[in-house]
């Protein structure tokens, strides 16, 4: 686990925590020469934080914590990173802060779990928002807030660059989990990036996306290309739960995904009611049935 020099001021350690969900690891970004701001700590794993300790040169200090957003593969580690560096936590807020009413609902209706698992603990010392930034010696760091993955999932820009956490991925499609994940936020959050002009993304897994723009209106596509199905199938099929449209449209994964798969498409149901394209027999429940209006 050593540290990869990807530009100059920018180094990367990814951690050992690979699986379908995190690819090859979490990558921790290390921003700065002698005074460092870290990126995404990872999950907690004492090999991790030992390999950014020792990515500091003698004498150097880790400055500041940033958290992308709260999930067990991204946030778990910062709090013993600060015990170590005595460095704050920033971060948009708790990992239940910024819940649209529905996915309050949902939380309050115990619809929790899938995905890579919530950070419950997570509290940041600073909370930081859109239009915030973060100087000092590694440069300006900007802040976006860029919900969807997350409703506390934030962005960060530094020289043209942009951090995007597990928003846009070159790997693999974002996982939208409710009531955490939200497809509305989502897909306004990546529609937003496709319209600016960073020159290169960092994802929280997998290599730099070296065609950003191009990669985020791929992933808005490939989103619309699933809306699509949804509707197709609740037409062939009639009222239909998450569970039985997951089944019947993603033919194609492994078993072991088929609940992920489940709570994407349940993501997607929530954004069609709301966009009144679709019905419900009841509270949006996992287990509830929805149908054409």
């Amino acid at each position: 686990m050593q540290s990869e020099t990807l530009e100059p001021g920018l180094r990367r350690i990814t951690a050992p925590n690979p699986s379908p969900m995190t690819f090859t690891g979490t990558q921790t970004y290390l921003l700065g020469e002698d005074e460092v701001v870290v990126i995404d700590p990872g999950p907690a794993v004492p090999d991790h934080l030992d390999a950014i300790l020792a990515a500091l040169p003698p004498g150097g200090q880790v400055a500041k914590i940033l958290v992308t957003h709260s999930h067990l593969d991204h946030s778990p580690l910062a709090r013993p990173l600060a015990d170590a560096t005595g460095a704050p936590i920033l971060a948009a807020g708790p990992s239940d802060w910024g819940r649209s009413a529905i996915m309050h609902d949902l939380a309050q209706g115990g619809l929790i779990g899938g995905g890579e698992g919530v950070d419950d603990t997570f509290a940041p010392d600073l909370r930081i928002a859109e239009g915030d930034s973060v100087d000092g010696p590694w440069g300006r760091i900007g802040v976006l807030e860029t919900p969807g993955h997350m409703a506390n999932h934030l962005s960060f820009t530094w020289n043209g660059a942009l951090f995007s956490g597990d928003l846009v991925m070159g790997w693999s499609t974002s996982m939208v989990s409710p009531p955490d994940g939200d497809m509305t936020a989502f897909l306004a959050s990546v529609a937003r990036l496709a319209g600016r002009d960073d020159r290169i993304y960092y994802p929280g897994h997998g290599d730099p996306v070296a065609d950003p723009q191009d990669r985020a209106r791929a992933l808005i596509a490939h989103r619309q290309g699933r809306e699509a199905q949804i509707l197709n199938a609740l037409s062939a099929t009639g009222p239909a739960t998450p569970a039985l449209l997951a089944a019947r449209i993603y033919t194609d994964v492994a078993p072991a995904l088929l609940p992920a798969a489940e709570r994407n498409v349940l993501a997607h149901l929530i954004d069609l009611v709301s966009r009144s394209k679709i019905q419900c027999d009841g509270p949006v429940r996992a287990t509830t049935q929805f149908a054409l209006r």
